[in-house]
């Protein structure tokens, strides 16, 4: 494909049972540290190169024609080989609905998994179809119907003729928290700490700590800090018009001091200098 492609949608606006938040194509992957996961299904797929992804301790090679299927909030990391002659060159889609759960669990795919493209399925080709319709519409938010129902068949196609192998059990510690991270995806903004957290739960904070510390390797209220980065992040890039100080009232920060400092020791660098290396 050559050049970097991305396209989201927003999910506030999205009413479909099944949809796309983003997918795109990057020529030269970067490095990624998700201790929460992420919120929804992430497709991840190599079309040149490798990459590394490391889930539960241990360290996976994503080659060229492998992807990974991560479920909802999996912590994981994925990096390259900096060193390397062939960038890592990725494909990926990130997505969510109402029907998502009920349609991948009677595909029986509702989990993290590795997949293997084979001679009846190419990831790059399906992909970058879906890519190429996007690059030609004028109304994404009209077309967004059509590219759900593309994602319907590339689940189809997937089970049908994909090679599934390296099935990741989910930890059970995860499905005791479950609703409160889900819970915490929603009111992140909101001016919460611990205490608020643990009454939601009706546990105490102690065994919280526990649960989190199990599944996540952090405290709720660190992981509650990498919501707030993690939008932060999505909006120093994504809406470059908004000031430090608005995207940190935006996503629950104190203040602009506050949001900056705790934003450079988590990053290791200034806010300002993230959005510029993302120009």
């Amino acid at each position: 494909m050559g050049e970097k492609k991305r396209f989201s949608f927003p999910i506030a606006k999205n009413p479909l049972p099944l949809y796309i938040e983003t997918i795109g194509y990057n020529p030269y992957e970067l490095d990624f540290d998700r201790p929460e996961g992420y919120p929804y299904y992430h497709w991840l797929h190599t079309s040149r190169g490798e990459g590394i992804i490391e889930l539960e301790g241990k360290k996976y090679t994503l080659r060229e024609g492998r992807a990974i299927l991560l479920a909802p909030y999996t912590p994981h990391k994925y990096y390259s080989d900096h060193d390397a002659e062939v960038h890592w060159q990725t494909y990926y889609m990130t997505f969510t609905g109402e029907a998502i759960e009920p349609i991948l669990k009677s595909l029986d795919m509702n989990y993290t998994a590795f997949y293997e493209q084979t001679s009846s399925i190419n990831f790059d080709e399906y992909i970058d179809d879906m890519i190429s319709d996007l690059t030609q519409q004028t109304n994404l938010d009209h077309f967004s119907y059509e590219i759900s129902v593309k994602l319907y068949q590339f689940f189809m196609h997937l089970r049908k003729y994909g090679k599934m192998n390296d099935k990741i059990s989910v930890l059970q510690s995860y499905e005791k928290i479950k609703d409160i991270v889900e819970w915490l995806e929603q009111v992140y903004p909101q001016d919460i700490g611990l205490l608020e957290i643990s009454e939601k739960a009706q546990v105490s904070s102690q065994h919280l700590n526990n649960l989190f510390h199990d599944t996540f390797g952090i405290s709720p209220y660190s992981f509650l800090v990498q919501l707030r980065i993690r939008e932060a992040k999505r909006l120093l890039i994504t809406n470059r018009d908004l000031s430090l100080r608005e995207i940190a009232k935006l996503v629950g920060f104190n203040g602009v001091s506050h949001f900056v400092a705790t934003f450079k020791k988590r990053e290791g660098m200034t806010p300002s200098q993230y959005r510029n290396l993302h120009q």
